[in-house]
C-alpha cells in the first residue's frame, strides 16, 4: 500500500487565502502583528541558545586538551 502524507505540499494558493482571511477575522488586523512580533522573538531567544550550546561545545575539547599535560 502506498500512502502519500497530507500536508502543506498539498495546499494550493486558494486554500492558503482562504487560511489567511480565516486567522485575519479571527484574530484581527492590529493583534496579528503582535503574534508575528512574539514569534520573532521566540525565534531569535531559540537561536541564540541554539548558538551558545554550539559554541560551548565548540569550546570543551580545546580547555580538554589544553589542561593535560604533554608528555616528551
Amino acid at each position: 500500500m502506498n500512502f502519500q502524507p497530507i500536508l502543506l505540499g498539498v495546499l494550493g494558493t486558494q486554500e492558503i487565502i482562504i487560511i489567511a482571511i480565516i486567522i485575519l477575522l479571527l484574530f484581527g488586523g492590529r493583534k496579528i502583528p503582535e503574534l508575528m512580533r512574539g514569534l520573532g522573538k521566540g525565534i531569535r531567544e531559540f537561536n541564540d541558545a541554539k548558538n551558545t550550546v554550539r559554541k560551548e561545545i565548540e569550546e570543551a575539547p580545546n580547555t580538554n586538551s589544553n589542561d593535560t599535560p604533554s608528555a616528551k
